[in-house]
């Protein structure tokens, strides 16, 4: 069989270039991990790989290698072969792995060369890229500064971050917002896809050699996606930069971020009414993940603004009646709360700001 193999050195480079990877591991563990730039296209179903592995439990790797074979043949095989090599013509620089960059790897490759294509495999597979992955956010702080920018909820922390190069967008990797009412259309990803998006996200920053890392102020769970342990222990050490914003301008901006962005998402991906009942639904289980700090008739008051804003929304196109309800709960919740965290960070913070006074403010310290 060809040895075309690519070193475990070059994994770093593999990450800054989003080389297109070819994932031959069977759909189940793909989707439980991979990597930003790959696809699965897989060398056996998760049934097929089942059955090969309880042979080679059974039998041995000759027997496995044997019904492994008989599995994958004719029609089947040449099925998967036509996959790769249409993904391979598309991504001329592609590379490939399995789980461990054995024997996967290595059928997979020779097929493609019998059918006239040369193809590396990458050394250590995914088990090796993914450690690899976890070394980068663990050996991240210890070589980039971090500062964190807080703010209190609706001041912008996430525009802000947007316009910002020496910033990582943590939320933006988790795809949620971060709070009671953070939740986005789509999945968040798994919690190992998370953890080696930020790990690539943190490469790229490195590379571009700036001399801090800008992170938002984020509790350990950003909806369900944990921050790794170790660099979450980093942020809570680090400087943090307070962006304020006025009362009026944070009202409009979670209007715009809980209401409109989400019914209109809703909408567009499901109709009229079906998006507004999904709409109803958002609202309803966001509040109840928070009640019972809210207390009974906290909760049960904002409980009621919603739906009188819901009526409103409907009846006369009115999105008002949202802000009461967001008001209460920033008033009754979120800034409290905000004020709470704030006590604990004061040694920490360096500067407070608008939106422009801190722009300055960072672009002073460059």
């Amino acid at each position: 069989m060809s040895q075309n193999i690519i070193p475990a050195g070059q994994y770093r480079d593999i990450f800054l270039a989003d080389r297109p990877m070819i994932d031959s591991r069977a759909p189940i563990e793909f989707t439980k991990g991979a990597f930003p730039a790959s696809v699965n296209l897989p060398l056996m179903t998760d049934g097929e790989r089942q059955k090969v592995g309880t042979c080679y439990k059974e039998q041995g790797q000759e027997a496995a290698m044997e019904l492994g074979h008989q599995l994958v043949r004719g029609k089947i095989k040449q099925q998967r072969v036509d996959a790769w090599i249409d993904f391979i013509r598309a991504n001329p620089n592609a590379y490939l792995y399995c789980f461990r960059g054995g024997l996967r790897s290595r059928i997979t490759q020779q097929w493609i060369k019998e059918a006239g294509i040369e193809i590396p495999f990458v050394e250590g597979g995914y088990k090796a890229m993914r450690q690899y992955l976890i070394e980068v956010i663990e050996q991240n702080p210890t070589r980039v500064p971090m500062m964190i920018l807080s703010g209190i909820t609706g001041s912008g922390k996430t525009d802000f971050l947007q316009l910002r190069k020496e910033a990582v967008d943590l939320e933006g990797i988790a795809n949620h917002r971060g709070s009671s009412f953070g939740k986005k259309h789509d999945p968040q990803p798994s919690q190992i896809n998370f953890e080696n998006q930020l790990a690539v996200a943190l490469l790229k920053h490195e590379a571009a050699g700036h001399q801090r890392l800008l992170l938002e102020d984020e509790s350990f769970l950003i909806g369900r996606n944990a921050i790794p342990k170790p660099f979450h222990e980093q942020m809570q050490q680090a400087d943090v930069v307070v962006l304020e914003e006025a009362w009026d301008d944070r009202l409009q901006r979670l209007l715009n971020d809980y209401v409109i962005i989400m019914h209109s998402g809703y909408v567009e991906r499901m109709g009229d009414e079906a998006g507004m009942e999904a709409f109803k639904d958002y609202l309803v289980r966001s509040q109840k993940g928070i009640e019972k700090r809210l207390g009974g008739k906290a909760a049960a008051e904002i409980r009621q603004q919603v739906e009188d804003a819901l009526v409103m929304q409907e009846s006369r196109n009115d999105l008002s009646g949202h802000l009461l309800w967001i008001a209460q709960l920033l008033e009754l919740y979120y800034d409290p709360m905000y004020h709470f965290q704030m006590e604990k960070k004061a040694p920490r913070i360096r500067f407070k700001g608008t939106h422009q006074e801190v722009h300055e403010w960072l672009d002073s310290l460059s």
